[in-house]
């Protein structure tokens, strides 16, 4: 599972390299984001933006991720493609998280970053 992260300001940026987070790569997945966001940051955003598939597995596995962050931090998602976002719609997983059009879009959301 190839993963990213930087910092920009207070939120630490992850990038999912990968096209596809299914059954085949869900806990390392899991494992990656625990790895990559043992940072201070409240904040993560999520980059989804290379991802083009997400079964169930996946999203359990982002959903797993956001609870391994515990109650004081927050995971946003950014760059879903047409066919991620309407898994996360059907799920209605689009009301458990901020979802932004680009990791700029969420980064720019200052309000977001104050929560």
């Amino acid at each position: 599972m190839q993963m990213t992260a930087s910092e920009v300001g207070n939120t630490l940026v992850v990038v999912v390299e990968d096209r596809r987070i299914d059954a085949a790569v869900a806990v390392r997945f899991k494992d990656k984001m625990l790895e990559l966001t043992e940072t201070p940051q409240r904040r993560v955003v999520l980059d989804l933006s290379r991802v083009e598939f997400l079964d169930s597995s996946g999203l359990g596995a982002v959903v797993g991720s956001m609870k391994q962050l515990g109650r004081n931090r927050h995971l946003d998602l950014a760059g879903l493609t047409p066919t991620v976002d309407k898994v996360f719609r059907i799920t209605r997983m689009d009301r458990v998280f901020r979802i932004y059009a680009s990791v700029e879009a969420a980064i720019q959301d200052s309000a977001a970053d104050a929560q």
